[in-house]
């Protein structure tokens, strides 16, 4: 076994590995950005190093910056948890090319599986079903429209590296074929340094089932049953369960063993999830279940672990971070597929920071004045963050994970009411209501959602109401108090040390009093950094949301008309043009393409 893990993560996650890191006597070894040097993974880990400023790609997407930290600390492995390098076959073959072991996929299982084109061939040649599509990329209008000609609209364009919905566009027509190409290609560009796409027969009203799957080096591979992921907004999942609620036992095992005979085929160790697209019937009756001869397809494999696996750990009573660590380490699986048995329902509800009333929208940062968790029996919560902690709003929107398990999925439901009831979060705007309102859908209780059904049938009006009856506002500034306590983080070699002050009689100043809430560092491009700041002439631009910039339409000294466009947004799933408010000259450009903003921030000046 290790001696020492580095979690290549932040947040929840990377406390999640941790957690079952000190159950396995193995010590831990966090990294973090600037914006991150106050996160509660850095407070829990063993020791902590910084790795770079706030934007990911020189922090935590920087690969030798990470591999640099491991040695420092004298790490015998690197855990990614998910997101960030969790899915790069680069750093990880240059991780298996040093002494140090990779928890997860070799480098080429990752890349074979992980490029969409690459997993189709793999699954085709183990049998496993794969909607009608291309297994070699395509790059002009043309291929789209005699695909669409062929197998009928609408056309699914996907991102080879995506996921999640990033970097897929739904071609109706013909006449949108140039268009929906260009933009997967952009996106897949900005989010996975790869602009390659393939096509696929979209399926209008499917089912998103998954299957967790454990491997090892020694040829066994297992699988955990799977989670119906199928309540997604623009191919976001929002709620997860397991098992699913729509199939027969006997459709079970043949997704479950489907996904068997593909992990397989390619060689593939460690844990990984394959999903795949089941074919709901539209005349289904309430407590019908789809049987075997419904038809499902290879969708893509997830090389790493999900958000959502926690639902099979849950039903299963399999803890899958443990078990990467331990094939990792060498061991092999030590229990057999007839071992694996499903216990009663879960479901994963995601905390984000975000307006479900204002089109998910995230909120704006903040501290989180209350931080009141639900407990009791069937509630677990992973999370990282404490009551005082500040919302960082470079990364994503994720507070925590609340996981509730029952005795069937009616418990489960009923359970996991009571603690949404009981979240207390004042602070920030959350999804908690939103949560509350699925829990009494018909639709979703009834089991018969499909990923169409937030997106084009649900009444928008009601997320409206059940923000305003159970949404909290944002509490008043806490009084001043007499004593201080303040932290201060200060760096030797790049290795991170606490030391904390306790000062009485003073007043308190905002912003750096207790919960570890100290200020942010100023971003690049301010007037310390050495580079111009932003005019205060002229007419600025700003951004209403935090994203990433996936183009940038104009140069300083252009000559702009008030709703031209002057770059292109991605946030939630969605791209959105940034136009001008003003005609005008083009004074500076602020921003560039792949780089993440925050709301608020000066993209462009406009004289």
């Amino acid at each position: 076994m290790f001696r020492k893990v580095l979690v290549a993560n932040r947040g929840e996650i990377a406390v999640r590995v941790m957690r079952a890191c000190e159950e396995l006597n193995v010590g831990t070894v966090a990294v973090y950005s600037e914006a991150d040097k106050d996160g509660g993974h850095v407070r829990y880990a063993d020791e902590a190093y910084n790795v770079g400023p706030a934007k990911a790609s020189d922090s935590y997407l920087d690969h030798e910056a990470v591999i640099e930290a491991a040695r420092k600390a004298d790490a015998d492995a690197i855990h990614p948890g998910y997101g960030f390098l969790a899915e790069n076959a680069e750093f990880a073959r240059k991780v298996e090319e040093t002494e140090i072991t990779w928890i997860g996929p070799s480098g080429d299982a990752m890349e074979q599986l992980g490029e969409k084109t690459k997993a189709r061939a793999v699954m085709q040649s183990a049998d496993t079903p794969i909607v009608p599509g291309t297994t070699e990329p395509v790059t002009e209008p043309e291929e789209v429209t005699a695909f669409g000609d062929e197998h009928g609209y609408p056309v699914a364009i996907k991102a080879e590296g995506g996921g999640g919905g990033r970097g897929m566009k739904i071609v109706n027509g013909p006449d949108e074929a140039e268009d929906r190409l260009q933009s997967a290609k952009r996106e897949g560009e900005a989010y996975f340094d790869n602009d390659s796409v393939y096509l696929e027969r979209f399926l209008e009203n499917p089912r998103h089932i998954e299957v967790q799957i454990l491997a090892d080096h020694a040829g066994n591979v297992r699988h955990l049953g799977e989670r119906d992921c199928s309540l997604q907004r623009r191919y976001q999942k929002v709620i997860e369960e397991g098992p699913s609620p729509a199939l027969t036992d006997e459709l079970r095992e043949k997704i479950g063993e489907a996904a068997r005979r593909g992990v397989s085929e390619a060689g593939y160790t460690n844990a990984g999830t394959v999903e795949f697209l089941v074919e709901e019937d539209a005349d289904r009756e309430e407590g019908e279940l789809l049987g075997p001869e419904t038809n499902f397809y290879f969708l893509e494999v997830n090389t790493r672990i999900q958000v959502e696996h926690t639902v099979t750990e849950e039903i299963t009573g399999i803890d899958i971070v443990k078990w990467q660590i331990r094939i990792a380490a060498g061991e092999e699986i030590g229990f057999e597929q007839d071992d694996v048995e499903i216990d009663g329902h879960a479901m994963e509800f995601r905390i984000n920071a975000e307006n479900a009333a204002n089109e998910f929208a995230p909120s704006p940062g903040g501290r989180l004045e209350t931080y009141d968790p639900p407990g009791g029996i069937g509630v677990r919560l992973d999370d990282a963050l404490r009551q005082g902690d500040e919302i960082v709003t470079d990364y994503d929107s994720m507070i925590a994970k609340l996981i509730v398990h029952g005795g069937d999925r009616d418990e489960c439901i009923a359970r996991s009411l009571r603690a949404l009831r009981e979240y207390g979060i004042e602070g920030v705007v959350t999804v908690i209501p939103f949560h509350r309102l699925m829990l009494t859908n018909e639709r979703f209780v009834e089991g018969k959602h499909t990923t169409k059904y937030l997106d084009e049938e649900m009444d928008r009006s009601r997320i409206e109401e059940a923000q305003k009856q159970w949404g909290s506002e944002t509490g008043a500034e806490s009084e001043e108090e007499s004593v201080v306590h303040r932290e201060f983080t200060v760096e030797v070699n790049g290795k991170r040390f606490e030391v904390d002050l306790e000062e009485h009689g003073v007043e308190a100043v905002g912003g750096s009093g207790g919960g570890g809430g100290g200020q942010r560092p100023q971003p690049a491009g301010g007037s310390d950094s050495g580079e111009s700041a932003v005019s205060t002439e002229g007419e600025q631009v700003t951004t209403d949301m935090q994203g990433t910039i996936l183009s940038v339409e104009v140069s300083e000294g252009d000559e702009v008309e008030s709703g031209d466009v002057l770059c292109v947004l991605e946030a939630m799933k969605m791209e959105n043009d940034v136009v001008a408010s003003a005609s005008g000259t083009v004074a500076q450009v602020l921003i560039e393409e792949g780089e993440s903003v925050d709301m608020g921030d000066t993209l462009v000046v406009i004289e």
